[in-house]
């Protein structure tokens, strides 16, 4: 093994490395002394890419982790056997409450009326989580999408959000073409965006990928 001996110039840019991290750590402090304060955010999960609800499970799993009482409401996938509900029915069910109220994407269902009535009974659920003071974030996968064909109000989810989702509680909304007025009232939105997916060269959804 060669040992690197340091010389003048080496020396001299490890320094100024030296140096420029501790500024930048210094700025770092600076900024996060202001930071102090908490709120329960409103966060948007959006975009034809994936990883929408992949990133508010995540979220899930670490307030499962730190304790934390949490919730899912599935307005989509209701009728998918996915790998996160198995985990956290199976695991953590003392944790985080799992309603899966939709009955699949529109164009399987080809029944408006019904999934109206379940994006109504989805949302219906979904209240009565969030107001409960004792649970700090509540996921409600694909919701973007029950309000992108109107099966739901957006209007009232913004008023319900506004007025009565509790201080500190945290309410994560997936799914692709969020409306325009939920991005304004969000705290934090991302957009997934879409550079290459295996569904276009003719591969299938896969156990532990996609669901």
């Amino acid at each position: 093994m060669t040992e690197t001996i340091a010389t003048p110039d080496t020396e001299a840019e490890l320094a100024r490395h030296a140096q420029k991290m501790a500024k930048k750590k210094a700025a770092r402090d600076r900024i996060m002394a202001g930071k102090a304060g908490e709120k329960g955010l409103i966060i948007v999960h959006t975009g034809a890419g994936k990883g929408k609800s992949s990133s508010g499970f995540g979220m899930i799993l670490r307030c499962v982790a730190h304790g934390m009482p949490c919730a899912v409401v599935q307005f989509i996938k209701g009728a998918w056997d996915t790998g996160e509900r198995r985990l956290l029915m199976t695991h953590f069910a003392d944790l985080c409450q799992f309603h899966a109220m939709g009955e699949g994407f529109t164009w399987e269902t080809q029944d408006k009326t019904r999934d109206i009535a379940a994006a109504r009974a989805g949302w219906e659920k979904a209240k009565e989580l969030i107001r409960d003071p004792s649970i700090r974030l509540v996921l409600l996968d694909e919701i973007n999408i029950a309000l992108r064909y109107d099966y739901l109000d957006l209007g009232e989810v913004l008023e319900f959000l506004r007025l009565e989702k509790p201080p500190l509680t945290h309410v994560v909304l997936t799914g692709r073409n969020a409306k325009d007025e939920l991005i304004e009232a969000a705290d934090l939105v991302t957009e997934m965006t879409l550079v290459k997916h295996p569904f276009r060269a003719g591969i299938k959804a896969q156990a532990g990928v996609e669901f």
